[in-house]
């Protein structure tokens, strides 16, 4: 459902927007009026942005970064100025786990990739971010987290999720006498296209198919509801909560994944 007209006259940073949930953030908060700037290191945010923008009535442009380093974010938010002129909502899409395995069979350097990937690139567009909100006297951060701070063979990204929450509610306590909300969505198992690019780009190993296999099944197994949800289920709330219809949420995460609190 559009809720027509909803973030007119918004605008809206949405990193990781090349594909999955970001990507249908994008066009959604397009569709409902928001012009949006899709924050990816895939090249190919340049083709959905264009397509999301002929579609409007929102405009959409891209900015192609690494958001695992803050140079890429404040790059970012720099596009977004000189695009649209200000910043009033973001939402941190960037993350998702690299491996599936045990914990005692990740290498050190597979922890701090785990790490890098799902919780420095929200620290880092977080800190990018703040100045643009204050200029505009105020403004929304959702964070897009994830119900797997409880699940199997994903420590190293349940810890950086985690970390997610725990900086959102501590932000949300800092920011709000300056009307800067902060809030997190985190989603359970979700149904989604294949990926354009790879969850791990060495490819998983037979061991690592077969882990990963007993974490589907962990997951699914822990939901109430006995599905992994759909795109359209995550986009929903992510965007009920940077619109103004949350007005009074703030410093809370939000799971979404059919009674599997995580």
């Amino acid at each position: 459902m559009i809720f027509s007209e909803r973030f007119k006259g918004q605008v809206m940073v949405v990193t990781g927007a090349a594909q999955g949930i970001g990507l249908g953030v994008a066009a959604r908060a397009c569709a409902e009026g928001a012009d949006v700037l899709l924050a990816d290191r895939a090249e190919f945010a340049t083709e959905m942005a264009s397509e999301i923008d002929a579609k409007g009535p929102g405009r959409a442009r891209a900015a192609i970064a690494d958001l695992e380093t803050y140079e890429g974010a404040e790059a970012v938010m720099a596009a977004a100025i000189e695009a649209f002129g200000g910043i009033d909502i973001l939402v941190t899409g960037v993350g998702g786990a690299i491996r599936m395995r045990p914990y005692a069979e990740f290498e050190p350097d597979q922890i701090e990739a785990e790490i890098r990937r799902s919780l420095m690139p929200t620290l880092w567009s977080c800190h990018a971010a703040i100045p643009h909100l204050r200029k505009r006297g105020g403004g929304v951060i959702v964070n897009v987290s994830s119900n797997a701070t409880r699940g199997i063979h994903r420590v190293p990204y349940s810890a950086a999720k985690g970390g997610v929450n725990a900086m959102t509610a501590s932000l949300a306590m800092e920011l709000a006498g300056e009307n800067i909300r902060v809030v997190a969505s985190a989603p359970g198992g979700t149904s989604a296209p294949p990926r354009r690019v790879p969850r791990n780009a060495e490819g998983d190993s037979e061991a690592e198919k077969t882990w990963m296999a007993e974490a589907v099944e962990q997951v699914t197994a822990s939901t109430m509801m006995g599905r992994y949800g759909t795109l359209d289920e995550q986009v929903a709330p992510i965007l009920f909560l940077a619109s103004r219809e949350a007005s009074y949420i703030t410093g809370s995460t939000l799971v979404v994944a059919g009674g599997d609190t995580g």
